[in-house]
């Protein structure tokens, strides 16, 4: 392996282990050998990005998705991997694999250097609040806070840690469900609720409480009619907002608009569909190993690459 190589793993095998550190599934080691896998893999695989902290999150809902389905268990259950055979946890690994890619492919800039992606999130997001809750947005300048202090988690890892895993899974299977723009835009959006959600709160608070606030919200307890209520508001600023939006970023840093995925996100017209099961979903993500004529084997696993 190169210095480059060993460098991406050590940083792999360091961030493994504090993956959803409160989930008893991910302190299991045959799960962490598999996420090391599957996120080293990746980074040998696009080098553009490589690996960077964050994404050992992003495989959190699949994985869990996946090896209930495997298991013919609900996805926040606390599996017994005892229970679960070589061969199934191989084709879970594979599926967290080819399906975190898709997504990550169309989320890449969100990973590069400078991260433009996420700095644009960060734009959108803040333009929306001016917006919808400018008493809130004045709070926020008054106490001389930036969106972008604390909203970095939220862009970076999506919500994964901010949200019970089957709320999560359900907030995914909509960003799914919006194609190209489901894990940017339209997540912007249900960030934005969020933040309405929480606003009479938000708007009594000094800077350290805000920011305290914001890095541990409380949504431990949340259920179905949480998750809907900041959904059926994310879809209303997406029919009214999305295009005024996007102007308005471009106008405010052009440069910004030198992404293809941003240029590509203009020309989409504004359009909801309704959401369907996440499994079947990222199910028919997992196609791209066919699409693509590569099979996930033992060419690509890490132990191959440790062996040469």
């Amino acid at each position: 392996m190169t210095e480059h190589e060993q460098e991406v793993l050590r940083q792999v095998q360091a961030d493994v282990p504090r993956t959803a550190p409160d989930m008893k599934l991910f302190r299991n080691h045959c799960v962490q050998s598999c996420l090391e896998k599957l996120l080293f893999t990746w980074a040998m695989r696009h080098p553009a990005s490589s690996y960077v902290q964050g994404m050992n999150d992003l495989a959190i809902p699949l994985f869990a998705v996946f090896l209930g389905d495997n298991c013919n268990a609900a996805a926040t259950d606390n599996l017994g991997m005892n229970d679960v055979s070589d061969q199934a946890l191989a084709e879970v690994e594979a599926d967290t694999y080819w399906c975190l890619s898709a997504i990550l492919v169309k989320i890449q800039d969100h990973y590069t250097p400078d991260q433009p992606g996420i700095q644009r999130m960060n734009f959108r997001l803040e333009e929306l609040i001016e917006r919808v809750d400018p008493e809130l947005s004045s709070h926020f300048k008054e106490q001389g806070i930036e969106i972008c202090l604390f909203t970095f988690k939220w862009m970076n890892c999506l919500l994964v840690r901010e949200l019970p895993l089957h709320c999560l899974i359900r907030v995914w299977d909509t960003y799914l469900s919006e194609e190209e723009r489901g894990f940017d835009a339209f997540h912007v959006n249900v960030c934005a609720a969020c933040l309405k959600k929480f606003s009479t709160q938000l708007k009594t608070m000094n800077y350290d409480e805000i920011f305290f606030f914001v890095q541990n919200l409380p949504t431990s307890d949340w259920g179905d009619e949480q998750v809907e209520m900041l959904l059926s508001q994310a879809f209303v600023w997406q029919s009214s907002l999305e295009e005024i939006l996007d102007r308005e970023i471009i106008m405010k840093d052009p440069q910004l608009s030198r992404s293809s995925s941003f240029k590509l996100a203009i020309q989409r017209a504004v359009e909801t569909t309704s959401t369907v099961n996440i499994a079947q979903k990222i199910a028919c993500i997992a196609t791209l190993k066919q699409a693509t004529m590569e099979t996930w084997n033992t060419s690509i696993r890490i132990t191959d690459f440790l062996s040469h």
